[in-house]
């Protein structure tokens, strides 16, 4: 009998095949918007040619890869004073580059923080809000993980156990005691390395860790991710949504769970409004609304770029986070050693939830305090912010305004 392979193993050789089919098309599509939006072309301001650019652009923009955006941060202020900020390589490995935001000319020394940016599909340029707010007042770092399908299989693989080593290695790198900054999925294997770290009396356990937005406890409030991953089994994960690289890529061979499957899943979370973004951008490229459809290219260049994932690693976050609720229940191990945050001490603790967050529901990461029970409460805070969803937790002018002053007082009140 011939063995077919399973319908999600032949996804990723689709998927491949649909983007290079699609490229002659985009080319035309380029040449044509030239061709309209020449200003040598007398009816380019006619009615006919805003609307064949405008159908042009939102096909251009419907087919592409989206690259991974850049930072761009050029300068900060400190007490009142700008510097140029220059982004470097502190660290790195096949998984994870450690990017630096030093500010050049800056004398003094300011406490160092670390942002553990989500490996959960888009890439940690996501945070360059979160970043920017705390350049003023901290020398920060940020994980900047790397896209699995271009890690060749030879590197090996990286699972939630390593996600964990990562960190620490990174804080011990840092040869001070820092704060941490977890958004969103890291705020679980984060817990855990401060815990690590705290069982072992590590002199460079964090000062203070803030967790933000993330799934400590799923039973809490959940969400339709959180339902997807109790009603389904884990070997359904396994086979329908965990695939191997293919096409001419580094990472060719390595198991993945595709960043064009976890980006599926965010839109159609929310397909009505996704929708509408794109009815208002195609009317507004034709009514000449600059400010309006520039906005939603940066917003959607950012939300459309997304990496692929090692399937050992989203498959391990998927039972023992979602499934198993390791962590709540005690029963979170780290090759073989029980997780205990019951022995955190010394490490402040700082949990911000978003009123309408609807990816981790209220009440999952303020769980962390229950679980650090020997943190004095001086060191504890928990913070609810009202009228944001999941991103305005960490981004945008609520955070901006409210939640990154509020940080930004808490970590400076912790001292070595």
């Amino acid at each position: 009998m011939t063995n077919f392979p399973a319908p999600a193993a032949l996804l990723y050789p689709l998927f491949e095949m649909n983007h290079t089919a699609s490229q002659p098309f985009r080319l035309m599509a380029d040449a044509s918007l030239s061709f309209w939006q020449n200003a040598f072309n007398p009816f380019k301001n006619s009615l006919f040619a805003k609307q064949t650019s405008a159908a042009l652009t939102m096909f251009e923009r419907a087919t592409r890869r989206y690259a991974k955006p850049s930072f761009a941060i050029a300068e900060t202020q400190v007490d009142g004073r700008g510097f140029v900020v220059e982004e470097q390589i502190a660290w790195q490995s096949p998984f994870c580059h450690l990017l630096h935001f030093a500010k050049v000319g800056l004398n003094s020394k300011q406490p160092k923080l670390l942002l553990v940016a989500p490996m959960s599909g888009h890439y940690a340029t996501l945070l360059r809000d979160t970043v920017k707010s705390m350049l003023p007042h901290f020398d920060c770092y940020v994980t900047d993980w790397q896209d699995a399908r271009e890690i060749a299989k030879s590197a090996g693989p990286f699972d939630l156990d390593d996600y964990t080593d990562t960190i620490i290695t990174i804080l011990h790198h840092l040869g001070e005691r820092a704060h941490v900054m977890a958004v969103c999925q890291p705020s679980v294997p984060v817990l855990a390395a401060v815990a690590l770290m705290s069982a072992k009396n590590d002199k460079l356990a964090p000062l203070a860790m803030v967790l933000m937005g993330g799934p400590i406890d799923t039973r809490k409030s959940p969400t339709a991710v959180n339902k997807l991953a109790r009603d389904k089994p884990i070997e359904w994960f396994r086979q329908n949504v965990t695939m191997e690289v293919t096409g001419a890529h580094a990472g060719a061979g390595r198991a993945v769970y595709p960043g064009f499957m976890q980006l599926s899943g965010f839109l159609s979370m929310n397909a009505e409004r996704h929708l509408k973004a794109h009815r208002d951008l195609y009317h507004d490229l034709i009514d000449g609304e600059d400010v309006s459809a520039e906005k939603h290219r940066h917003f959607y260049d950012e939300y459309m770029a997304v990496m692929d994932l090692t399937a050992e690693f989203y498959l391990q976050t998927v039972e023992r986070v979602f499934m198993h609720h390791d962590l709540p229940n005690g029963t979170y191990a780290y090759r073989g050693f029980k997780v205990a945050p019951e022995k955190i001490s010394t490490t402040a603790l700082l949990t911000i939830e978003g009123e309408r967050d609807d990816i981790s529901g209220l009440g999952q990461t303020e769980a962390a305090h229950a679980l650090c029970s020997a943190i004095p409460p001086a060191m504890k805070k928990h913070h609810l912010q009202l009228g944001v969803g999941h991103y305005g937790v960490f981004s945008g002018s609520k955070y901006r305004a409210q939640v990154a002053p509020m940080i930004v007082e808490f970590l400076s009140q912790q001292k070595s």
